[in-house]
């Protein structure tokens, strides 16, 4: 059993690699002026580029989490952080979008199983009752290195060439990836349940497949996701553009000022995790109303932000957005730990990242390309808060069966403790 220091050095060496991660998925963005420049590009296409890495999560996270849940977590993690950084530095030699297209899918492949172990390493390393709070604390990477990711590709592609921004975010996830690939694994949790007799016994795959499609608990949580996912990945792939476009911001500045309102969620990320434990030690499925809370007010700030406002009422609305828009993640991600056999984890969370992608962030960047091209980026943006309000209901709606479908683990007392 791994103890207190272990489990908060495998935290820290997590959250690098997902702010890591990000860095190398949404750098592209800020590029999108040049590329269209040097290679013709319209914003469609542009938002392919980002669709591309999403493709490749859909279509791989499922057999890589099985590989993670029944194999090493640390090595498939390893492995696949040095994929996506060599993919990232591959994308610095492109000549044209058919290879930069290709590029951009292999860095999804190696991102495919990231979170899924993640996820399911952490799960297994601090107990249930502070689960939201550490996944909130984790995902406060993705902003992070989001935003550091649109604000360096920025100002390094307007100091020095788009090129040159790839190759500066893709060497220290190549150098973290060696590191991790020898940090201590825990070991893989047989699939067994009781039987009839009360007996543990070995689970079938037809048991395996029922504990996904008969739980509307996680029907609703990971469709919920997929829309809230669609309105963080639209904001985090057109905004710079936005204000490129509407307020006359050189490239370089205008992804700062996005990535300053991203960049927040590094806020909002752990406060939804801490804020919906909190309510859970008097509401039980506080993890699934605090987040329709979350997504009803997002809905509300975006509406006003694209229909009315402008100028810095419309900037500090956003940046109240940048808050609230990612609260519901920590939530949402500990619902697909807490109703699912442990040894299923990474399995659980793949199917949520498959219907995330599906549905929201591999759908986003293309379908805001391609309104923008038609009737503006403006216009195109005042669709979001629709995303909002439907995820809000699916939330409430699923919050009605998070008592029946929880799996209720025994506390070990063994088990590590992390920070009050």
């Amino acid at each position: 059993m791994i103890n207190k220091k272990q489990s908060w050095t495998i935290f820290w060496l997590l959250f690098l690699l997902y702010m890591f991660d990000y860095m190398d998925r949404m750098v592209i963005v800020s590029l999108f002026p040049y590329l269209k420049q040097d290679m013709g590009m319209t914003d469609a296409q542009c938002g392919l580029l980002v669709s591309s890495v999403y493709w490749s999560i859909l279509i791989f996270s499922f057999p890589v989490s099985i590989l993670v849940d029944r194999w090493s977590r640390t090595k498939s993690i390893s492995i696949m952080a040095a994929l996506w950084s060599l993919a990232t530095l591959c994308c610095a030699f492109t000549k044209n979008f058919s290879q930069l297209f290709i590029a951009r899918a292999a860095i999804g492949i190696g991102e495919a199983g990231y979170a899924p172990g993640g996820t399911a390493m952490l799960s297994a390393s601090f107990p249930k009752e502070k689960r939201a709070k550490i996944l909130g604390l984790w995902n406060a990477s993705i902003p992070l290195g989001s935003a550091l990711g649109i604000g360096i590709g920025g100002f390094v592609a307007h100091n020095f060439g788009w090129r040159h921004a790839f190759g500066l975010v893709a060497l220290p996830g190549l150098l973290l990836a060696i590191v991790f690939y020898f940090v201590k694994d825990y070991k893989t949790i047989a699939l067994t349940q009781k039987g009839n007799t009360g007996k543990e016994i070995k689970m079938q795959f037809i048991d395996m497949v029922r504990q996904f499609t008969r739980n509307p608990t996680l029907l609703c949580n990971n469709l919920s996701f997929a829309l809230n996912v669609f309105i963080t990945t639209s904001l985090l792939t057109w905004l710079p553009t936005y204000f490129h476009r509407f307020e006359n911001l050189a490239m370089d500045k205008a992804s700062i000022k996005a990535s300053s309102i991203m960049v927040l969620a590094i806020i909002g990320a752990p406060l939804g995790g801490f804020l919906s434990d909190l309510w859970m030690k008097k509401k039980e499925n506080a993890r699934l109303v605090f987040p329709a809370i979350s997504s009803l007010l997002t809905g509300i700030l975006l509406f006003f932000a694209f229909s009315f406002f402008s100028g810095t009422i419309q900037y500090l609305v956003l940046l109240l957005t940048g808050i609230t828009a990612v609260a519901f993640v920590p939530s949402c991600v500990a619902v697909t730990q807490d109703v699912v056999h442990p040894g299923l984890r990474a399995v659980s969370l793949s199917l949520n990242i498959i219907i995330q992608h599906l549905l929201g962030s591999s759908l986003a960047p293309i379908i805001i390309g391609k309104l923008s091209d038609d009737y503006g980026i403006d216009r195109a943006l005042t669709i979001l808060p629709a995303f909002a309000l439907l995820a809000a209901v699916l939330l409430f709606i699923g919050s009605f069966y998070y008592k029946k479908d929880v799996i209720v683990q025994p506390v070990k007392k063994s088990y590590p403790q992390s920070p009050a």
